[in-house]
């Protein structure tokens, strides 16, 4: 054999051996990324109770075997349809972040699996929000909404502690009523701005009532006046306000471009000044 095939097949053979190795390693050793946990299988002692943060671990081959889980917070929505005090329909959205309990992800592993989310929150989500809402009437539900997310938090918050499950935040992000409910509140909305109009138009109308009789009352108490400065002044306060009268008509007349000058008689006539 030349030494050139010699040279190949001990290149070979390096390789197949390289390639075992590698293969045998790979049988040991596995990698947690971050922003995730494994849980370790081991055939004859079942799921180990310690959890394996990010970075390289050893395990036996054929005995154990890993399962890795994202423990990061991700958003689920849920949704229910549940009944209020007053026996209405109302359709209900939730938007929960929720996480894995680390120290828990052994008892999640065994009793859930790694789909625990979709297992456990729709169910105990419809649970809380039914025993939520049916402690509300309808209208309360929109008046009191902020209260009504309290509650469903908290009792979502302790449910779900109970599976190992950690919820960051729950917000009450949509509700929707039947058609007819809708529509009855908004004929009840029509209803209340009409008679706020009606109360409207009645305060209106009373208070043109008592202007008018204000007004009435001056004229009447003017009159009076003007009746009493006659009877007192006699003949002389009307032939006042005679003179004014007239004087305040030629100042008009003067002011008009249609009327050049006074006629003598009719200026004599208003200012009574001849004639008499």
């Amino acid at each position: 054999m030349s030494a050139a095939a010699q040279a190949l097949q001990n290149l070979a053979r390096a390789a197949v051996g390289l390639g075992v190795t590698a293969t045998a390693v790979s049988q040991v050793i596995y990698d947690v990324d971050g922003g995730e946990r494994a849980v370790m299988f081991d055939r004859f002692r079942g799921v180990l109770p310690v959890v394996k943060g990010e970075g390289t671990h050893l395990m036996v081959p054929f005995i154990q075997n890993p399962t890795i889980y994202d423990v990061r917070t991700r958003a689920k929505s849920l949704t229910s349809v549940t009944g209020t005090k007053d026996l209405q329909q109302v359709n209900v959205t939730l938007r929960v972040l929720c996480r894995p309990d680390v120290d828990k992800l052994p008892k999640i592993h065994m009793e859930l699996g790694q789909d625990y989310d979709d297992r456990v929150l729709p169910s105990i989500g419809n649970e809380v929000l039914k025993a939520t809402v049916a402690q509300f009437n309808a209208d309360q539900l929109l008046t009191q909404r902020q209260e009504v997310s309290n509650m469903v938090s908290q009792g979502l918050r302790k449910r779900a502690k109970d599976f190992g499950i950690i919820l960051d935040d729950v917000a009450l992000t949509h509700l929707s009523f039947s058609h007819e409910y809708t529509k009855a509140i908004e004929a009840k909305q029509v209803s209340q701005q009409e008679a706020e109009r009606a109360v409207y138009v009645v305060k209106r109308s009373e208070q043109e009532r008592e202007a008018a009789i204000i007004r009435a009352e001056g004229e009447s108490e003017s009159a009076r006046l003007i009746s009493l400065a006659t009877k007192t002044a006699g003949p002389a306060l009307v032939e006042l306000r005679r003179i004014e009268a007239s004087r305040e008509i030629a100042q008009t007349l003067a002011k008009s471009r249609n009327v050049m000058y006074l006629p003598g008689s009719g200026a004599n006539m208003l200012l009574g000044i001849g004639g008499q």
